[in-house]
């Protein structure tokens, strides 16, 4: 049977709705444009009833104070600059604005699906829960304060990693370099460090505290119930023994009397005998244990079988792990475990042009998470290197750069023995830089690569001591590194040599880092032509 006039009537009206808003309102047929008061309320009633989706736009999670990519020279090692070198800065801005704009428009540009309502009923039913009792209402008010708390204290943690790195107070200085963490300051990290001691020292001390009482008051309920008292000779054992300690405790801390060879000006271990960062009772073992290490990583003449590489590539990858050192602000050490895995990885693995740079990022990013407290993340690495590998190529690298390496990265580095000797000799600041100039500078170089590492380090600090006339090797360069100028002499020489040649533009990254004003300039050092040998 056909339904009567009225209730056609009914449905044609609420088949004939208006779009307001992304949403379907039933109402009365109006004018295109023209809204009645009906419909808003409807409207405003639609939106109290549906949950808002709101999109996440927050994008994956960096490593703490990663440096921002428009900073970052973005380049490929074995090619020409993509970009970032040639460009000014205020192109560089620019670029990055219009990025940002096409990501804003593909954000906005996310279309809304309209979710038809039949009834203001069905809306409720599907929706809106129906409260069973009034405990339920205080318990969803009491979930929602915990979530507020939540997030109250996340807001708070990235407040604190904004201090972890220099590069941001820098860039707000006058001179926006990427040098500023260069510099050896060591203070303020020698404070956070004692902060961090004595707030262990505080909570052991109540630990220990809260312990001597419970065991007192133990010691008091088995006297009261069994009515007798200590032994006196355990009393005499105990203060005997208390007695001793500070003794045995005073004895480790002072220096001890050494007999040192003829004409060694100081005793550097015994002066700083009371530093435990400098670890004086075991500094010579530690140094003469890592000279013994050498021999287990030896580096041979490996451009024979390497039939896709010559030297002039792989001066050109080192020269470009020395931008990626400095726009990641990494440690030194970070660079020079990098380049040892690279040619210790070339001595044993055949590698192409194409992978030669993708070898370059993994040892970089080993070296990192080895030697550095917030390594970069793999993404890091990737935009560094033009996005020419992917994700699992740069992993898969990683994996075989270990398992040829046997995962024995405790390798001995040349910058660490010149830390020492410099040390040890009370060297001022400018002439270790340039000590670190010439040892860095000759990284690049291929006929320094089977050298060892605490003899190259001896040879750069004599030749830096050349170039800035502080005289020659002396007796106590001789009992703290374990080398005579005659050990090392044909180093000097090579070293000497190389910073002769002419400088080429595709190698002026060392150049330019050590030609700014935090490292004293010491680029611009006139060389020796003679040297006292």
């Amino acid at each position: 049977m056909a339904p009567p006039k009225a209730v056609t009537s009914q449905t044609s009206k609420v088949a004939a709705t208006t779009i307001i808003t992304g949403t379907q309102v039933p109402g009365v047929m109006t004018r295109r444009g023209l809204v009645t008061r009906q419909q808003n309320i409807n409207t405003q009633q639609i939106k109290k009833q549906q949950p808002l989706l709101i999109k996440d736009t927050r994008n994956k999670r960096k490593a703490d104070v990663s440096p921002v990519k428009e900073k970052m020279t973005k380049r490929s090692a074995l090619g020409n600059i993509t970009n970032a070198i040639g460009k000014t800065i205020s192109a560089q801005i620019q670029d990055a604005s219009k990025k940002v704009a096409k990501k804003v428009t593909i954000g906005t540009s996310v279309k809304t699906i309209p979710q038809p309502v039949g009834t203001s009923k069905t809306v409720d039913s599907k929706v809106v829960p129906k409260p069973d009792s009034a405990q339920n209402k205080s318990k969803q008010v009491s979930r929602i304060k915990q979530i507020t708390k939540k997030e109250e204290k996340t807001v708070e943690v990235p407040l604190k990693t904004v201090n972890l790195r220099r590069s941001f107070d820098a860039e707000k200085s006058d001179e926006s370099s990427l040098y500023v963490s260069a510099l050896e300051t060591l203070p303020e990290e020698g404070n956070r460090r004692l902060s961090r001691t004595l707030k262990e020292v505080g909570a052991n001390k109540l630990i220990e505290g809260t312990t001597n009482r419970a065991a007192e008051v133990v010691t008091a309920q088995t006297e009261l119930t069994s009515g007798s008292s200590v032994c006196p000779l355990t009393e005499n054992k105990n203060e005997e023994e208390i007695s001793e300690k500070p003794e045995a405790t005073l004895n480790c801390n002072i220096p001890p009397v050494r007999s040192l060879p003829e004409n060694v000006q100081w005793d550097f271990d015994v002066e700083n005998w009371q530093d435990p960062y400098q670890v004086p009772q075991y500094a010579m073992d530690i140094f003469d244990y890592l000279k013994e290490r050498e021999k287990l990583f030896p580096i041979n003449d490996y451009m024979e079988h390497q039939v896709c590489l010559s030297r002039w590539m792989r001066s050109l990858l080192v020269d470009w792990m020395v931008a990626v050192q400095e726009s990641f602000e990494l440690n030194h050490e970070t660079l020079y475990l990098a380049v040892k895995l690279v040619d210790l990885y070339l001595c044993k693995v055949t590698v192409s042009k194409e992978t030669l740079q993708l070898l370059g990022a993994a040892s970089l990013f080993i070296a990192s998470k080895f030697d550095e407290r917030i390594p970069p993340m793999i993404e890091d690495f990737l935009y560094i290197c033009d996005s020419a590998y992917n994700h699992k190529e740069l992993t898969r690298m990683e994996i075989n750069v270990l398992k040829v390496m046997d995962f024995d990265l405790g390798i001995p580095l040349s910058y660490r023995f010149l830390r020492r000797y410099a040390r040890c000799a009370k060297v001022t600041m400018p002439t270790l830089t340039l000590a670190r100039y010439i040892l860095e500078y000759s990284l690049m170089d291929y006929a320094t690569i089977s050298c060892s590492d605490s003899k190259m380090a001896a040879a750069a600090l004599f030749l830096a001591l050349q170039m800035k006339d502080l005289g020659g090797w002396t007796p106590t360069l001789e009992y703290y590194t374990g080398y005579k100028l005659a050990d090392f002499s044909s180093i000097v020489l090579v070293l000497n040599e190389g910073l002769h040649r002419k400088h080429k533009e595709a190698l002026s990254t060392v150049r330019n880092k050590y030609s700014h004003k935090i490292f004293f300039e010491v680029a611009k050092v006139p060389l020796k032509e003679k040297l006292d040998i």
